[in-house]
C-alpha cells in the first residue's frame, strides 16, 4: 500500500509526488520495451534477458554520461521533454563506437522538488531516445533533494549497456593509411561545450525566444535541439562494410575524440573545406571571437560521428548511410603520423 510521511514531507520530500511521477511516466517507458525486457517499473533492479543467438563470444559494453550545463537552457525555457534524448544519446553513441548494439538504459534524476509533470516530461525524452536507439528503458531513479538543488532545477544522468560479438567488434588494427574518414552530420551543438556557449550568448540575460536571422529560428530553440542518435545507421553500416574506427565527437571536439579510434602510427587528415559547418557554430565563432582551433577543439562543428572505412568501400558505405537517413560525406583520410591534422 502506498503511504505518506507527514514528517518527511515537512522536511521537503513528498513521497506521494514520486508515486504520481511514476504513474505519469509509465506510458512513456512502455514505448521502449523490447523482447528482452522483463517485468516493469517499481522493482529494486531492472531485468533484461539478452538473446545470444548467433553471438559466438558475447561482450557487454557499457557507457554512462549526463546532459551537462545544457540543462540550464531547459530551465530558462521551461522545456524539459528533449534533454532526455541528449542523455540517452551521450551514452549509446559511445557504446556503438565499439560496435555494440544498446540493450537497455537506466536514468537518474536528482531534483530540488519532485514536480510529477516535469519529471514525466524528462522521462518522455529519455523514452524517445531509447526508441531511437532501439533499447529498453528498464529502470531509473528520481531523488528529491531539498536544500541541495533549487526547487526548479535538476540534474540528469544515464547508463547504457550494449551487446557485441567480440569477433565482430570494430577492429582498429585493421586501419591503414589511405582509408577514408566519413562524417555523419550532427544536429547542432549536441550536449557539449555549453559552458562556453552560455558565456558567449550570455543566456541568463538574453531573450532566448527571439528569432535569429542567421539561424532561421530562435536562439534557445536551436541550442536545445537534441543530440542526434546514430545507433541504427551505424549498426546497418557495420553489417555490410568493414569499419576500422568510429568516433563520437563530444567534448574535446575533433582533436580529442578522433584520435581515440586511431591505430598507433596513424593520423586523421581532415579537409577543413570539407567540413559542413552549421550556422550555429559560425554564430558562436563570431559572437565569441573564438579562435578556429578552439572551435574544433571544443565543439563537433557539425560532425557528430566519424567512421573509418577502406577506400574501396567508401562508396558503398555512403550509400548505406544515405539509405539509413544520414547525409554522410567524405571528411578526410587516414595518413601516417599522429593525432588530427586539420588542413
Amino acid at each position: 500500500m502506498k503511504s505518506e510521511s507527514a514528517s518527511y514531507k515537512a522536511a521537503g520530500v513528498d513521497i506521494t509526488a514520486g508515486y504520481r511521477a511514476v504513474e505519469l511516466m509509465r506510458s512513456h517507458v512502455e514505448r521502449t520495451l523490447t523482447p528482452g525486457a522483463v517485468g516493469g517499473l517499481g522493482g529494486f533492479g531492472g531485468l533484461f534477458r539478452p538473446d545470444l543467438t548467433g553471438v559466438a563470444k558475447p561482450m557487454l559494453v557499457s557507457g554512462t554520461d549526463g546532459v551537462g550545463t545544457k540543462l540550464r537552457l531547459a530551465f530558462l525555457l521551461d522545456k524539459h521533454d528533449t534533454v532526455g534524448i541528449d542523455c540517452v544519446a551521450m551514452c549509446v553513441n559511445d557504446v556503438i563506437c565499439c560496435g555494440a548494439a544498446p540493450l537497455f538504459f537506466l536514468d537518474y534524476i536528482a531534483c530540488g522538488k519532485n514536480d510529477p509533470e516535469r519529471i514525466a516530461a524528462i522521462v518522455k525524452g529519455v523514452a524517445e531516445g531509447c526508441v531511437q536507439a532501439g533499447c529498453a528503458l528498464i529502470g531509473g531513479e528520481t531523488a528529491e533533494m531539498p536544500g541541495f538543488y533549487p526547487e526548479d532545477e535538476y540534474d540528469l544522468a544515464g547508463f547504457a549497456v550494449g551487446l557485441a560479438d567480440e569477433e565482430k567488434m570494430v577492429d582498429h588494427d585493421a586501419m591503414q593509411a589511405g582509408d577514408v574518414i566519413l562524417a555523419l552530420p550532427s544536429s547542432g551543438v549536441h550536449s557539449n561545450g555549453f559552458s562556453l556557449v552560455r558565456k558567449v550568448f550570455d543566456v541568463e540575460k538574453r531573450d532566448l525566444t527571439r528569432y535569429v536571422d542567421e539561424l532561421g529560428a530562435p536562439l534557445g530553440e536551436t541550442l536545445l535541439t537534441p543530440t542526434r542518435i546514430y545507433v541504427k545507421p551505424v549498426l546497418a553500416l557495420l553489417k555490410e562494410v568493414p569499419v576500422s574506427g568510429l568516433a563520437h565527437i563530444t567534448g574535446g571536439g575533433f582533436y580529442e575524440n578522433i584520435p581515440r579510434c586511431l591505430r598507433p602510427g596513424l593520423a586523421a587528415r581532415i579537409e577543413k573545406s570539407a567540413v559542413r559547418v552549421p550556422p550555429g557554430f559560425r554564430l558562436i565563432h563570431k559572437e565569441g571571437d573564438i579562435p578556429e582551433r578552439d572551435m574544433f577543439k571544443t565543439f563537433n562543428m557539425g560532425v557528430g560521428m566519424t567512421a573509418v572505412v577502406p577506400e574501396t568501400q567508401a562508396d558503398a558505405a555512403l550509400r548505406l548511410l544515405h539509405e539509413a537517413g544520414e547525409e554522410a560525406y567524405i571528411l578526410g583520410e587516414i595518413v601516417e603520423g599522429e593525432g588530427v591534422q586539420l588542413c
